[in-house]
């Protein structure tokens, strides 16, 4: 009996020494917040009041050519974002019915084909577009062959169709998902009272579906401008400086024609428009409280010639449009044209692979010639280190966020705000910041970081507070001390969303470029600077080779997609 009850004293004390570890007070709280607000404070928040102090100065000002540059570059971002997302939704709305309302063969893969873009690095998506619609791309060399070098205008647009085309890639998916899952949810008795009251097609959707629709459709709408409205490397990459956005200006004023001034004062500008569309679109994402359908699905095979015609040419051209760049890509990288001129220069054409080759080879003997093969090695490199930072600096704030009290909620929009800034302001900060100490490369993991660390924690927090605290309790009564109630409990419930979250910081860094190309040292480029190094110089080998890099990067990327939604399948299952 005394042994018992010992045993149960024991088993308490253990308990309450497992509470106060794993349900700590306020200040053991705050010195779990100390690590990421640290980083934010010195990598984010000390950057920023740089920026700002140098935007209120009189040079940014007095000088009429500031304000002038800085209204054309708003101006002209505000035009291609409002059209880009106009051609958005005019491909992402009949896409999201078809996904919502009818079931057909292969809808789940077509549905995979037009989220794979989304996580693309832009790079990737500007390589991609080249490789098809470029001077050198297939397009351009099959109607020349055949047309009698009639080029239709089709098949050879202007570069800033290419950037519309490209964000329409890149961002339809948003609206596929976000209006799709609101009619999805809606009730379908709604309509068919309508339409007993005699009201036609039409007059349902005007005065039933579009107003249960619109925060989901101004939801989507906000989030597409936003992405287009801070598009920088497809831009870039596929129009050049001449197209003088916010993000493109503030990357020439910066390094191109220096004026730091006006290159902070466009920063600013740019960050409380992203600011204001941000808080538009939770507030207009909170309103979606559609009415909600029953437990079976509502969508259903098509009946109708209209309705399989419709799933049909929707489908065909969803195929068409988001298969032939990535397919194009890696074909592009395979492929000689006659436009490709051998080393000795006569013309070749077929299928070839030099590009590969050529990317382990300094041909031209250069001492300041880095092979690609090293910016590999360096993106690697980067990509490790930024999941390792990511990592030691995202649990601690997940496990505060997972049971949070007014000190998380107060700290919880602190941290998400660096997805408010865009990567060429963080670029820019550093710059500002830093100065000579950014010839040290860690500089770039760090940068890194600061742009997946939101994504980290958003990752973690949710498996952090779906562990049963009864479990702990249990296996601390049974005298685990916590650091193996933390092996043996947390960690097998927290391994996927660790893989899960360590590769979405690898993807994230594997392909990140704004902020890169303000940070990187010539002698340590990454993937994606390598890809814009070889585009914007002449010769068919180095668009070759830009090809091959970019391929590369899409299969590494495509498998880290793939195993990302393998990890929530199992946490699911």
């Amino acid at each position: 009996m005394q042994y018992q009850v010992l045993s149960r004293r024991d088993a308490e004390t253990r308990r309450k020494s497992f509470l106060r570890v794993f349900a700590p007070p306020r200040l053991t709280r705050v010195l779990v917040w100390l690590p990421p607000l640290l980083f934010l404070l010195y990598f984010f928040f000390y950057p920023l009041t740089k920026i700002l102090s140098l935007t209120f100065t009189p040079a940014a000002f007095t000088n009429p050519g500031n304000l002038s540059v800085a209204l054309n570059a708003l101006l002209f971002t505000f035009y291609q974002a409002a059209l880009s997302t106009i051609l958005t939704f005019l491909l992402g709305l009949p896409s999201a019915v078809l996904f919502s309302r009818f079931d057909f063969r292969g809808k789940s893969l077509l549905r995979a084909l037009t989220a794979v873009p989304f996580m693309l690095p832009t790079v990737v998506v500007a390589a991609a577009f080249n490789a098809i619609f470029g001077e050198r791309g297939l397009f351009l060399f099959l109607s020349s062959s055949i047309a009698n070098r009639q080029i239709p205008f089709i098949l050879h647009p202007s570069p800033f169709i290419l950037i519309l085309m490209a964000h329409v890639f890149y961002n339809a998916t948003i609206v596929i998902r976000i209006v799709g899952n609101a009619l999805s949810r809606l009730d379908p008795k709604l309509e068919q009272a309508a339409r007993c009251l005699g009201a036609d097609a039409f007059r349902v959707w005007q005065n039933v579906t579009l107003p249960l629709l619109r925060p989901s459709l101004i939801a989507a709408a906000l989030l597409v401008f936003m992405f287009d409205f801070t598009s920088f490397g497809v831009i870039l990459l596929l129009g050049g400086s001449k197209f003088s956005t916010l993000e493109v200006e503030i990357y020439v004023r910066a390094l191109k024609l220096p004026n730091l001034p006006l290159a902070a004062m466009l920063s600013v500008v740019q960050l409380v428009f992203t600011l204001i569309f941000s808080v538009l679109y939770t507030r207009f994402v909170n309103q979606v409280a559609t009415q909600t359908a029953p437990r079976f699905s509502v969508s259903r095979p098509p009946q109708s010639l209209r309705e399989k015609a419709f799933v049909i040419a929707i489908s065909l051209s969803l195929i068409i449009f988001f298969l032939l760049p990535l397919l194009s890509l890696p074909l592009r990288s395979l492929t000689r044209l006659e436009a490709d001129r051998g080393q000795r220069g006569e013309i070749q054409y077929g299928f070839t692979a030099d590009y590969y080759k050529e990317l382990f080879i300094n041909r031209r003997g250069s001492l300041f010639y880095v092979p690609p093969i090293e910016a590999a090695k360096n993106s690697l490199g980067y990509a490790g280190a930024t999941v390792l930072l990511a990592l030691a600096l995202g649990y601690p704030a997940a496990y505060a966020l997972a049971k949070p009290t007014r000190l998380e909620q107060f700290l919880d929009p602190l941290i998400m705000l660096p997805l408010g800034a865009s990567a060429v302001m963080l670029g820019l900060g550093f710059l500002l910041s830093f100065g000579r100490a950014l010839a040290l490369p860690w500089f770039v993991p760090i940068a890194h970081t600061l742009i997946a660390l939101p994504f980290v924690i958003r990752t973690l927090q949710p498996a952090l507070a779906s562990i049963p605290e009864r479990l702990r309790q249990a296996a601390a009564a049974l005298g685990a001390s916590p650091f193996r109630v933390w092996m043996t409990v947390d960690f097998p419930i927290l391994s996927r969303a660790t893989l899960s979250a360590a590769t979405f910081a690898f993807t994230v860094s594997l392909g990140e470029f704004g902020a890169t190309l303000l940070l990187n040292r010539p002698e340590y480029p990454t993937i994606p600077i390598a890809i814009q190094r070889f585009l914007s110089q002449p010769g068919g080998l180095n668009f070759g080779q830009a090809m091959a890099m970019a391929t590369l990067l899409m299969v590494l990327t495509m498998l880290s997609i793939l195993l990302i939604e393998r990890t929530r399948l199992s946490d699911a299952v």
